[in-house]
């Protein structure tokens, strides 16, 4: 019997079904095959999609063009989930139709806040310390 990696990393198997999930949704969306007020006036992107072990689950993170109205386009898909799973599905050709759910991509904050932090004054004094003792 094989034993089980202990590590919550997503297989092989998984990073490559999300990725066929993301370049499908994402041609969805850039068709505008969704009829949807909301959503016919924004440009999404689709930076992620994170499957679950069994593949039955697609966790899409999306993203409008700007960053506006973010939440109320998640929602927005999320009510015509079952439309783009019976869209989507045919050209992944798995043994089962995953289930879509739809959640705002915050990735692009979080890189935000990470790079304030960075050109933050306290960082840069530490950062010129250490290369005034390197000479």
């Amino acid at each position: 019997m094989a034993k089980r990696s202990k590590t919550s990393a997503p297989s092989q198997r998984m990073l490559r079904v999300g990725e066929l999930v993301r370049h499908e949704v994402a041609a969805l969306l850039s068709r505008g095959e969704i009829i949807d007020d909301l959503l016919e006036t924004v440009t999404v992107t689709v930076p992620e999609v994170r499957m679950t072990p069994d593949l039955k689950i697609a966790n899409v993170y999306v993203m409008p063009l700007g960053g506006e109205n973010a939440q109320e386009v998640a929602d927005a898909l999320n009510a015509h989930a079952r439309f783009i799973r019976g869209r989507v599905t045919p050209a992944l050709d798995l043994k089962y139709a995953p289930e879509f759910r739809f959640f705002v991509d915050t990735t692009f904050d979080e890189y935000g806040k990470i790079d304030a932090l960075l050109k933050s004054e306290r960082v840069q004094r530490d950062l010129g310390s250490r290369d005034d003792e390197d000479e």
